[in-house]
């Protein structure tokens, strides 16, 4: 009976796979079909006339009569349309405002919701991820259960008579689907609470005797609620509450460092992890193979992309590559133009690519978050990766963790400080930032290349963190659940100092 069922559902599929096929065999001709698109639709708009859309036919127009952009650069034509007004950065007027506090500083931003990009991109971002899910595992029973997510912190809430905003996880609750809202859970009134630990408390309550087959969400406050299913039912692995549970969509972070606390809590070796790549501003990227991490860029969903070389990212004239011309082994600056009124926008995501036809990528940090008071010039892929190798070499579990400059003084020389909180504590920490240390090195020659000798820095040094630290240092800043996510790289002490604070002194 599942498989057919299964098998059924995958007939709706079909024209989805078809296109998966078209724009990996013709990428570019994709992207340069979406780019018309925009253009064509956003000709009337304000920014559409201010930058003479009507005679863009090429990437190479776009590139040279539309200024590259920011949040910054875009807010004020982004209040107007939240006051109401119509046909400014997309056609119409956009009723839905995603609230993103992100994590290089306390300002919320805004980000436009159109009708199309909810429809055309969040939505059918779920019809891809469980598709390929579907595909990939024919005699999944999946669909004989529910999903369940946790909703985001920041409520629906009107920004005026004429426009509402939420989180981008709460918009979209709102906006769900019916047939969405059948294999969804808890309800809306209970994802929707602002309140983190009373929503947690409440999601148990009302789903603690369904059938939940899948997880959508991010790793980090997952991982809170499992914990406090298992003290509430006083099972021993989460199987015990749901044996059904079978597949779990995750984004927001990266999920490796916490892979071995869910295997525990999840004893199933068939239990599947997909990686998303989901944002406010859009859905860029799925895991469609089981055995690798990278990403598979979505071509189709309203999102034109352009790529700024990070070696080029600080410079004034710095210029964006259309994704033709990228290549692999590359760290970029992401930069999009959407179906929600965003134009040229750098989102500060890094990314390098695995491949090319298909493209595919991984995420390697952010445009801000990342260590260079010293020239070394590490980023949080490197940071991942020497975490994992420590881990392996000492069977430590890092629950979170940042990092950023010690700077030098007239009495020490510069290094890094790591603030780690274990979920598994290594036998002995000294070891465990040696293999860091190393490992980096290995990793990143500039880093590398100013720990020679210690002439320009020495050796990380690491401060361990109870448990329950970052919970608490993120719940007093109001950043707990939803889309809020652990900075894990600074150029600067602002979240060293502040976390140092409330650590214990000894």
């Amino acid at each position: 009976m599942t498989r057919l069922f299964n098998q059924s559902i995958q007939k709706i599929f079909t024209l989805r796979y078809k296109k998966y096929e078209y724009f990996s065999k013709f990428p570019i001709e994709q992207q340069e079909q979406v780019l018309k698109d925009l253009v064509h639709a956003a000709r009337k708009t304000e920014w559409g006339i201010l930058y003479d859309y009507t005679t863009i036919q090429t990437p190479s127009e776009f590139d040279k009569k539309v200024p590259l952009t920011d949040y910054e650069v875009l807010k004020s034509w982004i209040e107007r349309m939240i006051a109401g007004e119509k046909n400014v950065l997309w056609p119409g007027q956009v009723k839905w405002f995603a609230k993103s506090s992100g994590t290089t500083n306390d300002k919320s931003k805004f980000i436009p919701v159109s009708d199309e990009s909810l429809n055309k991109c969040h939505f059918k971002a779920s019809i891809d991820v469980f598709a390929h899910y579907i595909k990939s595992n024919p005699d999944s029973k999946f669909f004989q259960g529910k999903n369940l997510t946790i909703g985001g912190s920041h409520k629906v809430s009107n920004l005026n008579k004429k426009t509402r905003t939420g989180d981008l996880s709460a918009v979209m609750l709102h906006n769900l689907p019916f047939l969405s809202k059948i294999k969804n859970t808890p309800p809306s009134e209970i994802s929707l609470i602002p309140d983190f630990e009373e929503k947690i408390e409440k999601i148990i309550q009302s789903t603690i005797n369904e059938n939940i087959t899948s997880f959508s969400g991010v790793p980090s406050w997952f991982l809170v609620l499992i914990k406090r299913v298992l003290e509430f039912t006083g099972k021993d692995n989460l199987l015990e509450v749901w044996p059904n549970l079978e597949v779990f969509v995750h984004g927001g972070i990266d999920f490796e460092p916490y892979r071995e606390q869910y295997e525990k809590l999840i004893p199933n070796p068939n239990m599947r992890y997909i990686n998303t790549y989901n944002a406010s501003e859009g859905f860029f990227g799925l895991q469609n193979d089981s055995e690798k991490d990278d990403l598979l860029l979505m071509l189709d969903n309203g999102i034109y992309y352009e790529f700024i070389p990070m070696e080029d990212f600080l410079k004034d004239d710095k210029k964006a590559i259309p994704l033709s011309q990228v290549e692999t082994g590359i760290n970029y600056a992401l930069v999009i133009s959407t179906n929600g009124g965003l134009w040229r926008y750098i989102i500060g995501d890094t990314i390098k690519f695995t491949s090319t036809y298909p493209y595919k990528f991984k995420i390697t940090g952010r445009t801000k978050h990342f260590i260079n008071a010293f020239g070394e010039e590490l980023i949080i892929d490197n940071a991942i990766k020497g975490l994992k190798k420590a881990c392996k070499d000492t069977s430590a579990i890092v629950s979170e963790y940042t990092a950023g400059p010690h700077f030098m003084d007239t009495e020490h020389q510069g290094f890094h400080q790591w603030i780690i909180e274990f979920e598994r504590s290594p036998d002995n920490l000294d070891r465990f930032a040696e293999i860091l240390d190393k490992e980096l090195q290995e990793l990143n020659s500039d880093y590398e290349a100013k720990r020679f000798k210690d002439i320009s820095i020495v050796q990380l040094q690491i401060k361990e963190a109870p448990k329950g630290t970052f919970y608490k240092w993120m719940k007093q800043r109001g950043k707990i659940g939803g889309q809020n996510k652990i900075p894990r790289l600074a150029n600067n002490r602002e979240y060293l100092d502040s976390l140092l604070k409330i650590l214990p002194s000894v």
